[in-house]
């Protein structure tokens, strides 16, 4: 999927930020696009708070599994995991604009599995929702990293 104005000058400057990485650029572009079918609109600035997650969610992941690169295998995991971090702390420090609430928490499917956050009138606040979803962002997946885990000696 080609990327939009935004998107291409955001993942030009994650480029310029990160520098030498071990993940592909298409990773980095994964991660904007996600964002943006969960509702958040990019800004030019949030490259550089992309670029901590992203550095954040690729050492966790490094360090639980003992590898030098993320698998091929935890790469939609790892987009998740960034995105859900992103948004956290944006949430968390009242940054979170330009976040379409009504777009992100009705469903997420990742894969064959569906979770839904709001059904017919719901009894959770959008704002419990959006928490329920950066839970599952953030947390979703993390039990498939023993598959890829190497023993240390």
């Amino acid at each position: 999927m080609a990327l939009n104005e935004t998107q291409q000058a955001v993942l030009t400057n994650i480029i310029a930020i990160i520098g030498d990485s071990s993940l592909p650029t298409s990773f980095y572009s994964d991660v904007l696009l996600r964002l943006e079918s969960l509702g958040y609109t990019l800004k030019e600035s949030d490259a550089w708070i992309i670029c901590f997650t992203i550095q954040k969610v690729e050492n966790t992941i490094k360090a639980e599994c003992n590898v030098d690169c993320i698998p091929e295998g935890l790469y939609e995991i790892a987009i998740d995991m960034v995105c859900g971090e992103f948004l956290y702390t944006l949430k968390s420090t009242g940054q979170l604009t330009g976040f379409d609430l009504d777009v992100a928490l009705k469903s997420v499917q990742a894969g064959d599995t569906n979770v839904t956050f709001a059904v017919g009138q719901g009894s959770l606040t959008p704002e419990q929702r959006l928490d329920s979803l950066l839970s599952y962002l953030i947390h979703q997946g993390k039990g498939k990293f023993v598959c890829y885990r190497k023993l240390k000696w």
